[in-house]
């Protein structure tokens, strides 16, 4: 009797880690975005094989992720705020429907034989405009769905599908890339989403009438008032310090990756074996965020110890030079990375108010996002200068500063 009562409990404990998934429209969302994000990490592992193809240049790779992460420097001030004022399911299904279309086009004019480095910035940088005004929002979307109750699970959870998709994602582009080439990924990727738009068209919210909308102060004040609760409040303050160098300086997978396959290992002609860098780097992300769905209620000490774990890991990176190690480093990177990115979140969104969710989602998707053109070009100009090894042990030693600062702050 003891041991059918334990293992009814150990099974309780496991259901609570999913309890947000009870949730109808949120269940729809979470699979339909799984789906789509899947597709997405798909194509950022044939477009990084596709630029170095194209430009034999660590510069060429640092440009793309900046083309890619510029607009959420620019934009993600702006979109927290529109997050705050409007209507929240009709801007993430037209967010969604314009990344497909986005994606197509520029799968046909692959398929025809169009692509240039040129193109090539200049899609990353439309579809990152596309992304930098629909993420806040898609993240205070969340909340919506679920409520207060369920909210800190339903971030978990959003964690876990994202890097279910890590593992997914440049693991499929390996197997993929070599028998039907380049284009047939770009073109999944288009396709997948039709899951997310199939989702959101199927939801209750759909149905509900357009919520009524407080009238908006002008933009200026708004987003001011965002930023003071940021600075008034010395748990934020501290955690936005720490995401600041991380996200900077560390938080840059689309360009350490290319660049530890490329420049270190040599691993531009062997997809399969990039490929397999990606999935074990999402393998490592998904266990750090499997692990926030049973960890407790985050802290700032316990996120400033992830950060500095993170470091140490990117640290032991610049001076690796096999795969089996560089393997087993990418593992630990994306574990540390994503536990520490998962709970910073968590935690600013538990302390954030309501009505002040977006642009608080926003700074955020800034300082992890916004931040990656300027970290991108300096580990890829250092690269260029000093070697891939270099710059990498330079971006650890700057993290482990952030961590000190934000302890101290």
């Amino acid at each position: 009797m003891r041991r059918g009562r334990t293992f009814g409990n150990r099974l309780a404990r496991l259901r609570q880690g999913w309890r947000a998934l009870e949730v109808r429209d949120y269940r729809r969302y979470f699979f339909g975005q799984l789906v789509s994000l899947t597709g997405t990490w798909m194509q950022n592992t044939a477009q990084a094989l596709l630029v170095l193809r194209l430009s034999d240049s660590p510069g060429a790779v640092g440009l793309l992720s900046a083309a890619q992460f510029f607009p959420v420097f620019a934009l993600a001030l702006v979109s927290g705020v529109v997050a705050d004022r409007t209507d929240r399911y009709r801007l993430v299904f037209r967010t969604q429907a314009g990344a497909m279309v986005l994606s197509a086009l520029f799968a046909l004019l692959l398929a025809l034989g169009r692509v240039q480095l040129p193109l090539l910035y200049l899609y990353a940088l439309v579809q990152g405009t596309v992304n930098a005004l629909g993420q806040p929002v898609r993240r205070a979307f969340v909340a919506d769905l679920v409520g207060p109750e369920h909210m800190a699970n339903a971030f978990a959870l959003n964690s876990a599908s994202l890097n279910v998709a890590r593992v997914l994602g440049p693991a499929l582009a390996g197997l993929l890339i070599g028998p039907l080439g380049l284009v047939a990924v770009f073109w999944l990727n288009a396709l997948s989403y039709l899951a997310v738009l199939w989702a959101l068209w199927g939801m209750e919210a759909r149905r509900r009438p357009r919520p009524v909308l407080p009238p908006g102060e002008p933009f200026w004040p708004e987003l001011r008032e965002g930023l003071r609760f940021l600075f008034q409040e010395r748990e934020l303050r501290r955690l936005t310090l720490l995401v600041a160098f991380v996200g900077t300086f560390g938080y840059n997978f689309t360009v350490i990756l290319p660049l530890v396959g490329g420049y270190v290992l040599h691993l531009v002609d062997r997809s399969g074996a990039y490929g397999g860098l990606g999935a074990l780097l999402g393998l490592g992300s998904l266990a750090g965020a499997l692990g926030t769905l049973y960890g407790g209620a985050p802290g700032l000490r316990r996120i400033a110890l992830l950060a500095a774990a993170f470091s140490l890991v990117l640290g032991a990176m610049a001076l690796s030079h096999t795969y089996a190690l560089s393997a087993v480093l990418f593992l630990l990177l994306g574990l540390s990375g994503v536990a520490f990115s998962t709970q910073a979140n968590i935690l600013a969104q538990l302390l954030a108010p309501d009505r002040l969710r977006g642009r608080v989602s926003s700074v955020f998707q800034l300082l992890f996002l916004g931040s990656t053109p300027v970290g991108s070009l300096l580990i890829a100009g250092g690269a260029h200068l000093l070697g891939v090894e270099a710059a990498l042990l330079l971006a650890a030693l700057l993290c482990l500063v952030g961590v000190g600062i934000a302890l101290r702050a």
